[in-house]
């Protein structure tokens, strides 16, 4: 199967866009994720896959936590600064801690904090699946950074926004 092209036609499925953020020993880790999903109510899981080469997968997999932040559709330098190879992303950024330390990005759609519950190799990429323990929205009323309509979706290689909410 030619790789271009399996990415090309995977592309027609939009994604929602989210950063991946864990507290490390060497600082705060974040990277940028475009295949979490949920997983289960009961016990609440959801899940995210990384690819095994990369740095900032290769740092947080040991942590045993990490929190999800769904970003905004006007949040997508945010998506490509977590997606670059910058040492410090998370320079001039507004964050803060809930649960597992694990950085919660200011002005994000919605966070979920989780504890890992198992990681499975598949291909090149790892299944986290984590066991949900915090979580909260931007229209909840402690939480007024928030200023995107709605979330930041991916589609064609392009970053877009969802029109008929």
């Amino acid at each position: 199967m030619d790789g271009r092209e399996f990415r090309r036609v995977l592309g027609h499925y939009p994604t929602g866009v989210t950063v991946v953020t864990a507290a490390c020993e060497s600082g705060p880790e974040g990277m940028t994720i475009g295949s979490f999903t949920s997983v289960s109510l009961d016990p609440p899981l959801v899940s995210f896959c990384p690819g095994h080469d990369s740095d900032s997968w290769i740092r947080m997999r040991d942590v045993g936590s990490f929190c999800v932040n769904v970003l905004g559709d006007d949040q997508a330098d945010v998506s490509t600064r977590f997606a670059s190879k910058l040492d410090d992303r998370f320079e001039g950024m507004s964050v803060r801690v809930e649960a597992t330390g694990a950085p919660v990005i200011e002005g994000c759609l919605a966070w979920i904090d989780c504890r890992v519950e198992a990681v499975h190799a598949a291909g090149d990429h790892d299944i986290v699946v984590g066991r949900v323990v915090a979580l909260g929205t931007a229209d909840d009323p402690s939480d007024s950074a928030a200023a995107a309509d709605g979330p930041l979706v991916f589609f064609k290689g392009r970053y877009g926004r969802v029109t008929d909410l």
